[in-house]
């Protein structure tokens, strides 16, 4: 367990970091490349209890609260909740496969989890943000390109750059996951003797 929380720190010391690259314009092609919803997902269907929602949902809130402080961004806003209720949905999508986590199971899970938490976050600005119209027409402008001010990344690339960034992130928390569990049964048989 200990690699995958450290694992699990290390994305969001990268998530941080890749922000810092990204306001200063030196790595826009990094928009939203952050496992968001591969920390939420993974945790819930791989950790102990006490860190299932916890551990994903503590990081994001550190994470944020620093790019909110660089970005100058207003830590309380819909927005935050949005994403964090989108979070807990693709936990409990992780929660639901505890005893069935594999690459099997986790990679097709992945792409789910990415996949809600696009359609909510930008569902969600589509509904709250006036820029948009709120007609189908004014959905599928925040799902594909969002709005003209923000025209440097088009939505339809966070979501690509999130969906590779979970897919990637959950491949690797599965095979870290794996790799301990033999050890870990080691420890726990020569324990037990």
């Amino acid at each position: 367990m200990f690699p995958a929380i450290l694992f699990v720190l290390c994305v969001v010391a990268y998530r941080v970091a890749a922000g810092l690259l990204i306001h200063s314009g030196a790595a826009m092609w990094l928009s939203n490349f952050a496992p968001l919803a591969a920390i939420a997902l993974c945790c819930a269907a791989y950790l102990p209890r006490a860190f299932k929602l916890s551990l994903p949902l503590v990081t994001l809130f550190l994470s944020d609260l620093i790019l909110d402080a660089i970005y100058q961004a207003s830590f309380f806003s819909w927005h935050v909740f949005a994403r964090y209720i989108a979070l807990a949905l693709v936990g409990g999508i992780g929660w639901s496969l505890q005893n069935r986590a594999s690459l099997k199971t986790m990679l097709p899970a992945s792409l789910a989890g990415s996949t809600l938490f696009y359609v909510i976050t930008n569902a969600f600005s589509w509904a709250t943000d006036p820029g948009y119209v709120k007609s189908f027409a004014g959905l599928i402008q925040a799902l594909t390109v969002g709005l003209p001010q923000y025209g440097a990344t088009p939505t339809w690339m966070f979501f690509r750059n999130s969906l590779v960034s979970d897919l990637i992130f959950s491949a690797i928390f599965v095979l870290l996951m794996r790799a301990e569990s033999p050890r870990a049964r080691r420890l726990g048989l020569a324990r037990a003797h």
